[in-house]
């Protein structure tokens, strides 16, 4: 597969991804005087919608035009709660840079649509009534067009559609564009896809954008891959499946005569911390590679017993999603939400002990168990196997099952909990891991930790494939292209 695209504006790099070729824009904040000729014709930039994206983009995005006369301005419903918020970040009706949702759509050349899934699936056509014909609508998730392609619509043909899908949540965007005040390039990689190019300029809109909100490397995909992807990564490695194994190792360890706060330092704090700052830095197989021969044996173990449980769950959730059974089951979930409220996971026993374990947490003494790294791995691994199987660009693959995880979602965890993490994302993954993670959870206690318990031998073709997969040699490529700094958690 050869990813490739043509930017007027911007300079392109080759990448060798294993056996693929795919092209990227390195963004930095040398590139801003580039953005007024890449968004040329561009006005104004409405931004529509202040929940985890929104305020984080907006922010970005009038930071980084700031003299150029590009104006972004902030869309909300009438009596929205979110105009003070708004206005306490600089944008307001008394400055114009704030008003009504759809006012601000008529006025916009180019609008982020950057709304709820749900509320996205319910207003689309009175967006695309908004929109005027030759502007340009912008999405950070594509999961609207598999709305769109569910029941036999498509966008307008008479506008752009372009995406700009960065690899982390709203805070991390705004956090490391602020990082990257200091640091030029520090940011969150964002992923770009032309839809429609109406007027020959989409691209180096998308590309434009992405420089403008601190994308540090910007690589390309399609929409339809990209929601894919999201979507299903939201319930596997990125949230649902860490959920779920973490509460099955947790109580796996317990069984075998660990206490409640040991059980969860095996489990939950080795995943979140040195399992995942491990990848980060130096890749999948340092993690094993770290281990004694006798860790080693185990971790195989562990990962023989777990990928194919988790490869039967993974490959569920993929065709769920590839369907649309995924995305009606989220937008189905949303008309319930009046009579019951989603709750929270956070207040069972185990992520109780686990904000004793993070307020006493010394970090030099969590340790890389080998049986949780075995089981982790191996599920990261499934995803990745699964998602090169279904022809996915490897820089997507890697972004979205192992650099979006251990860059920026994992050390929230750490930092908050992976209960905080699940009760305070977006409202389509936070569905997701809520309906996933006990999937998780059951097969791996049902068919992977049996076979732990019964002492069953290393599949010896699994352990090959793993050392030798080519996602290694992928990720030392992609790696190189992480933030220059680690986020800032904390602020």
């Amino acid at each position: 597969m050869k990813m490739d695209f043509e930017s007027k504006i911007f300079e392109k790099e080759k990448l060798v991804l294993g056996d693929t070729e795919e092209y990227i824009v390195r963004g930095g904040r040398h590139l801003f005087s580039k953005l007024p000729q890449a968004l040329d014709g561009i006005k104004q930039i409405g931004v529509i919608g202040w929940s985890s994206q929104g305020p984080a983009q907006a922010q970005n995005l009038r930071d980084s035009l700031e003299g150029t006369g590009i104006k972004v301005v902030i869309g909300l419903r009438e009596g929205s709660g979110s105009f003070a918020a708004a206005e306490k970040a600089g944008f307001s009706r008394a400055t114009g840079t704030a008003g009504e949702m759809f006012e601000v759509i008529r006025s916009s050349d180019l609008t982020l649509l950057l709304i709820s899934d749900a509320a996205q699936t319910q207003l689309y056509k009175e967006v695309f009534a908004a929109l005027r014909p030759g502007s340009t609508l912008g999405l950070s998730h594509g999961f609207l067009l598999g709305f769109l392609q569910s029941i036999g619509q498509d966008f307008p043909a008479n506008i752009n559609v372009i995406a700009v899908c960065p690899k982390g949540m709203g805070p991390s965007v705004r956090r490391l564009y602020e990082q990257g005040k200091s640091v030029n390039g520090a940011g969150i990689n964002s992923s770009f896809a032309v839809y429609r190019d109406v007027n020959g300029k989409a691209t180096d809109y998308a590309l434009g954008w992405a420089v403008a909100i601190g994308a540090p490397a910007i690589f390309q995909t399609t929409l339809e891959s990209e929601y894919k992807s999201d979507i299903f990564g939201e319930r596997g490695i990125l949230l649902g499946a860490v959920h779920g194994l973490a509460e099955a190792l947790y109580r796996w360890f317990i069984a075998h005569g660990a206490t409640a706060e040991q059980a969860f330092l095996r489990s939950t704090e080795s995943i979140t911390g040195p399992i995942s700052k491990t990848i980060s830095k130096h890749g999948i197989l340092a993690v094993y590679e770290s281990l004694s021969e006798e860790g080693k044996t185990e971790f195989m173990r562990a990962y023989s017993a777990a990928y194919h449980p988790a490869f039967e769950i993974l490959m569920e959730i993929y065709a769920d999603v590839a369907s649309g059974a995924e995305i009606r089951s989220v937008i189905n979930a949303d008309g319930r939400f009046k009579r019951y409220p989603m709750g929270k996971i956070d207040g069972t026993d185990m992520w109780k002990v686990g904000e004793k374990v993070r307020a006493e947490r010394v970090e030099s003494a969590i340790p890389i168990d080998a049986t949780t790294a075995g089981v982790y791995i191996a599920t990261m691994m499934a995803q990745i196997d699964l998602l090169m199987e279904m022809g996915h660009p490897y820089s997507e693959v890697a972004n979205e099952s192992i650099i979006e995880s251990v860059d920026s979602l994992n050390p929230y965890m750490h930092y908050k909990g992976v209960a905080y993490m699940v009760d305070n994302c977006s409202t389509t993954a936070r569905l997701g891991a809520r309906k996933w993670a006990p999937r998780f959870d059951y097969i791996l206690t049902q068919l992977a930790f049996t076979k732990l318990d019964e002492n069953s031998p290393i599949d010896e073709d699994l352990a090959e494939n793993f050392l030798n997969n080519r996602i290694h040699k992928v990720l030392a490529v992609a790696g190189e292209l992480r933030p220059p700094v680690d986020i800032s958690v904390v602020g």
